[in-house]
């Protein structure tokens, strides 16, 4: 699902490509020539979209016994630094296009392209978001947001088009806003997917569900506490720390840790490794 995505967008935007590139040559516009680089880079990203998601959907190993799932988060990060990089350098031939106080007219071609290019890019956002929600995939929703950046800064672009024959420096503000709406959606795109690989505390939510599931299938207080949570993609694993009677045996205190990560696995889908501490005498009833 994912993979025909990502070759549904690398096909759709080399078409795009092609065509906003001939009509930024065609008048002169350095936005819509900087708009048609920012639809290659969506081919780009959708190679990615389909190596990680390829790679994510490896099962675990020997050398990755939590399997590949953070593949997917690291090729998002990687769609959003190619982002930064292309609104960067927009953003310099914007401004040595008003500095060189450099006019454009826009001409059919130009309008007709642009208009083209709006309705193509948000059909693809709509579809990555889609399949992105059915597979819960961040790779393929970050994609989406390219897309839809990519048919923000069309709609920016056919609005100077209409205004270039008043404003000589139109076309370089277009540049400007378009490397701006670029870089914003690069922040959008790593921000999540770089907390996740850099590790995420427990969410509270998360803990009072677990300590929900421990008072209801155990018959003793075990205060389970020291909760850490590990996301590998779609597969999540949790350690937590809980308290036992000291002179409790060794059979006993498994079975205990063995029911409670039977049921947050049963209930929750995360895999759960506990470690029993003794019970001080003030914990005691």
């Amino acid at each position: 699902m994912i993979v025909k995505a990502g070759w549904v967008s690398i096909i759709v935007n080399l078409v795009l490509f092609a065509l906003k590139y001939w009509a930024g040559i065609v008048s002169g516009s350095i936005a819509i020539v900087a708009d048609a680089w920012h639809t290659l880079s969506d081919s780009v990203s959708s190679i990615i979209v389909i190596f990680g998601a390829t790679l994510a959907g490896k099962p675990a190993d020997d050398e990755h016994p939590f399997g590949h799932g953070r593949a997917e988060h690291i090729a998002a990060v990687i769609i959003g630094v190619l982002l930064a990089i292309i609104s960067f350098e927009f953003l310099l031939q914007s401004v040595d296009r008003l500095r060189s106080h450099t006019a454009v007219h826009y001409g059919m071609v130009a309008k007709v392209v642009t208009v083209v290019s709006i309705l193509a890019k948000e059909g693809l956002a709509q579809y990555a978001f889609g399949v992105g929600r059915k597979a819960k995939s961040s790779v393929l929703k970050a994609d989406g947001w390219h897309h839809r950046s990519d048919a923000l800064s069309s709609i920016i672009i056919l609005a100077g088009i209409f205004l270039g024959g008043y404003f000589w420096w139109i076309d370089g503000v277009l540049g400007i806003l378009v490397a701006i709406l670029i870089a914003y959606t690069a922040y959008e795109v790593m921000k999540n997917d770089f907390s996740l690989l850099l590790g995420e505390s427990a969410d509270p939510t998360m803990i009072g569900q677990i300590r929900e599931l421990v008072r209801l299938n155990v018959d003793r207080e075990v205060y389970p506490h020291h909760f850490h949570m590990h996301r590998y993609g779609h597969h999540t694993e949790l350690s937590c720390h809980i308290k036992l009677p000291p002179e409790m045996t060794l059979d006993e205190a498994h079975h205990i840790c063995s029911v409670i990560e039977e049921a947050i696995e049963k209930e929750l889908g995360i895999i759960t490794t506990i470690h029993p501490e003794p019970l001080p005498m003030s914990y005691d009833d």
